[in-house]
């Protein structure tokens, strides 16, 4: 059988067999879950990591005009991954120490389907094939060659990611280059986005080229679900950037999330989520983390290591770019 006769098959017929297995890996329906309640639910709102007034200006203008929060989030981080002068997503995006731009993404919607590419070469828009995989797959994550191979089979074009301004600054840095991770906070960030849209649904997407000059096949946390991004559709989403291999380990988006269903306010949920990787990181002063968050009546908080992170916050009553709260305050 021909490969996309069987995700055709296998996303269709087979919906009810693999539906709970799915499900289950991304986040099921608890029976002790808490709701928060007694909060009317906000009007859309966007928010994203970092000052890219242009993902959140696209991500707000499909919810104005009554789209979903999965088209809104998607849309969104689209424009970063297509900005060539934005070198760490997408297209443009510094390369490995080998000179290949690899990405990274992942999205997830209001019913807890999510999908997720890693080590993803040639093609500009990582996040619009994470959703085909969620989509049209009975997969949650493909890597490498094989998202590349289905990428292709989707229609999505294929195009050279190295910019040669990424390519100039490669070469300049193997001169001196160590054979290992470049680690200041500045090399490596990541656009995670959430939105709330007129019904009151969530959604999130996060992607990014990674580390510059990270050791082939290298992934960090924005593709894994539950670490780079987490949402509940009755409690709120996260999303993280900074160094990956950190917030992997302390599973950083899901915790904010499980805090906030205990009671937490976004704000106090990203502040425990710092907390808890500084508390097990001796030279956290290395490294920035930083973290976003929305809960499901549109409080939003942010909270990171160093100072310098900031997060873009878009409703009907304005578009602002607001610092972060930081653990080192100078």
């Amino acid at each position: 059988m021909k490969r996309r006769k069987f995700l055709k098959n296998s996303g269709l017929g087979g919906a009810a067999l693999i539906g709970g297995t799915l499900a289950a890996s991304c986040g099921p329906e608890s029976k002790t879950k808490t709701v928060i309640s007694n909060q009317s639910i906000t009007k859309p709102i966007v928010i994203a990591t970092w000052d890219v007034p242009n993902a959140t200006a696209k991500a707000f203008e499909v919810l104005a005009g009554k789209g979903n929060s999965l088209d809104s989030v998607e849309q969104g981080v689209m424009v970063e991954e297509a900005d060539v002068t934005n070198q760490s997503v997408g297209k443009g995006g510094r390369p490995d120490r080998d000179g290949k731009v690899t990405l990274d993404s992942c999205i997830m919607d209001k019913d807890s389907r999510c999908g997720a590419v890693v080590y993803l070469q040639d093609v500009v828009h990582a996040v619009s094939v994470a959703r085909k995989v969620m989509e049209e797959t009975p997969h949650v994550i493909l890597a490498g060659d094989g998202a590349r191979q289905f990428a292709l089979e989707m229609g999505f074009p294929q195009d050279d990611l190295l910019t040669e301004k990424s390519k100039k600054e490669w070469l300049e840095w193997k001169k001196t280059s160590k054979y290992e991770p470049v680690i200041n906070i500045e090399n490596h960030d990541t656009i995670g986005m959430l939105a709330i849209d007129s019904n009151g649904d969530i959604a999130g997407a996060c992607t990014t080229s990674g580390m510059a000059y990270k050791m082939a096949g290298r992934v960090g946390d924005s593709p894994i679900i539950g670490a780079g991004l987490f949402v509940d559709n009755e409690i709120g989403g996260a999303t993280a950037t900074g160094m990956g291999e950190e917030v992997v380990r302390t599973v950083g988006s899901f915790l904010i999330v499980e805090l906030m269903r205990q009671g937490k306010s976004p704000q106090e949920a990203c502040e425990e989520g710092v907390k808890r990787i500084i508390a097990k990181k001796e030279n956290y002063r290395d490294i920035q983390i930083g973290f976003i968050a929305v809960n499901k009546a549109g409080e939003t908080g942010a909270y990171c290591i160093h100072p310098g992170f900031s997060y873009r916050k878009y409703t009907e009553e304005g578009h602002q770019n607001i610092p972060a709260e930081s653990y080192i305050k100078s």
